[in-house]
């Protein structure tokens, strides 16, 4: 399936490449599509203007594999902003990504570390969201 016709499908949905690498984007994505993934965050920097789309509580977001195709869709359920030190286990598991807060906390670190810079109380948009459709199933 082409962007094309999945924003036909979705209108007015937002696009995202969740990770930043290859491999982070193909385990997230293996994640979303097992159902064990159903939260997400992102620092709140990178949602000013000219950057990523701020999720939207009843909007159908379409996410990339890393070559841009449409893999998968989500509907936002929940949107919250809260700063790195105080996400708790619950919304950290949510994520699917570690088995702990801890494990959750140092892999975040790194990653914001990565990519922009990282203080404990940074703002986090955190998001929840279900699956709606698997589009590599489509074929």
């Amino acid at each position: 399936m082409t962007l094309d016709q999945a924003r036909a499908l979705y209108p007015g949905a937002e696009t995202f490449t969740p990770g930043d690498s290859r491999a982070l984007c193909d385990s997230l994505l293996a994640l979303m599509r097992s159902g064990r993934k159903v939260a997400s965050c992102g620092a709140a920097r990178d949602y000013d203007e000219g950057g990523e789309a701020m999720p939207l509580v009843g909007r159908r977001d379409i996410a990339l594999d890393w070559d841009g195709r449409p893999a998968l869709v989500i509907e936002t359920t929940e949107v919250t902003i809260r700063r790195y030190c105080d996400v708790d286990a619950d919304f950290a598991l949510s994520e699917g990504e570690d088995e702990t807060l801890e494990g959750w906390r140092e892999g975040h670190r790194r990653f914001f570390q990565r990519n922009g810079g990282f203080d404990p109380e940074m703002q986090l948009v955190c998001e929840r969201f279900r699956l709606v459709e698997d589009l590599s199933a489509r074929g």
